[in-house]
């Protein structure tokens, strides 16, 4: 009885092994692997092939893992069982039950053991160190594969046959998603990998190539430009009045575009004591559609050399402006100049309502109280809290009108013109907040 009991205990370890394989090779990373193997370490090489090709692998673990349960199964049932039966035999009050009590027992501690010999505690030290596990354990699993070739090559076939005929597909996704590295940079920043400012870059960065230019841009109605047809002093005054660099020129309207200046070039000429001549320095324009991606926008300002665009709108009207400042802040965020004494984009009062610029970019916003509370399918219609409002309102607001979205309230308390200045927003209160949304918004005239 004691070999009996020994032959199972093997078994279970021997099923252990084969479980701890299967999880260490398929939750490797590859990375990781590949930089192992390119120190040298021939085993890595071994487990990328098995990660690379897991029908095969899959289908001999699978083997030893049924052949096991299959003999665990048998021996208990055929000598384990039977001669703990006849150990109740001798008890005249269990005599009735003795073969029930010993198919249960011995059922009973397999299984015990078998999860957590054979499953449990080998997956947990796999998980562990994937890639250390992987390394040590490939070279035997590539052997049995080549052993156990013949019904591999069985159960492949016969799995991609019936995955075929199920309509799944069998084509291996991405290694690594934009979701799952966003994870891990979480994780990282969390854990103290990443410092906070570091992780919101990174996370700006991937947000970037999806950023129409539109939410970046300096709109029409903020742009300084030079007028052709005004008085080279007229000119000159609004360069002092300003602290920008660079100004667009144009003949009368900002949709005659013929090019921009740089101040330093007015400044040379205004030493040199000679005429300004406008129109001689000024320089090409780069006129961008509105719906051009920050990222090809970045890879027109290398290849031209030109950090200064013009954005039209689909009627081929000038809509904004940008720079290459403004694609630097979209990744490190505001860089506000020396100069700059505007009021902060966002002020957070004591009673935690926040007091925001109506030009404040959505995500910025969300950013801020740390959840997305906007339509992703209505967020190409509008792009700052200004325009959020105005959609939501359908209509040119009045201070002091307010709703309700989705937990929060939103009060215009400030307008210049027709633009929102100032917005206030505050939580509602928890069971005020689950009562409220898309379809709970009220708004007030």
């Amino acid at each position: 009885m004691a070999l009996d009991i020994l032959f199972i205990l093997i078994l279970i370890l021997a099923n252990g092994v084969f479980s701890g394989a299967e999880i260490a090779i398929v939750s490797s990373r590859k990375h990781r692997l590949e930089q192992l193997a390119e120190k040298g370490r021939r085993s890595a090489r071994v487990a990328l092939r098995l990660a690379e090709s897991p029908n095969e692998f899959l289908s001999t673990v699978q083997i030893g893992i049924t052949l096991i349960g299959i003999l665990s199964g048998a021996l208990g049932g055929a000598t384990l069982a039977r001669r703990l039966g006849s150990v109740f035999d001798a008890i005249p009050w269990l005599n009735a039950y003795s073969e029930a009590l010993s198919f249960l027992l011995v059922v009973g501690a397999i299984t015990y053991l078998s999860l957590l010999i054979g499953e449990l505690v080998p997956k947990r030290i796999a998980l562990s160190n994937p890639e250390q596990l992987a390394c040590q354990t490939a070279p035997s699993m590539r052997w049995l594969s080549k052993v156990s070739a013949p019904v591999v090559h069985l159960l492949s076939r016969s799995t991609d046959a019936l995955l075929r005929l199920m309509g799944v597909s069998t084509e291996a996704g991405p290694d690594v998603s934009e979701d799952e590295i966003k994870a891990m940079i979480r994780q990282g920043a969390e854990t103290g990998v990443f410092e906070e400012a570091e992780h919101d870059m990174m996370q700006r960065v991937m947000r970037l190539g999806d950023r129409a230019i539109k939410t970046l841009m300096t709109p029409r109605t903020e742009i300084c430009w030079l007028d052709l047809d005004e008085p080279i002093e007229d000119n000159l005054q609004e360069v002092m009045e300003s602290t920008h660099s660079q100004f667009p020129v144009a003949r009368e309207s900002l949709d005659d575009c013929v090019g921009f200046v740089r101040v330093r070039h007015l400044l040379s000429a205004r030493m040199s004591q000679q005429p300004i001549d406008l129109e001689a320095l000024i320089q090409p324009p780069l006129f961008l559609a509105e719906s051009t991606r920050a990222l090809s926008v970045l890879e027109e300002f290398k290849r031209t050399g030109i950090h200064f665009a013009l954005v039209t709108d689909e009627f081929g009207g000038v809509s904004g402006l940008v720079t290459l400042n403004d694609l630097m802040e979209g990744i490190v965020g505001d860089l506000p100049s020396i100069d700059d004494q505007e009021e902060p984009l966002v002020t957070q009062r004591d009673d935690g309502s926040w007091l925001i610029d109506g030009a404040l970019d959505l995500e910025a916003f969300a950013e801020v109280i740390d959840e997305d509370i906007f339509d992703i399918e209505q967020e190409r219609r509008y792009h700052t809290m200004a325009g959020f409002v105005m959609h939501i309102l359908e209509r040119i607001p009045q201070e002091a009108d307010s709703f309700e979205w989705r937990g929060y309230r939103f009060e215009v308390v400030d307008m210049d013109g027709k633009r929102i200045d100032k917005l206030l927003i505050a939580p509602l209160h928890p069971e005020a907040g689950e009562e409220s949304g898309a379809e709970a918004i009220k708004a007030k005239d």
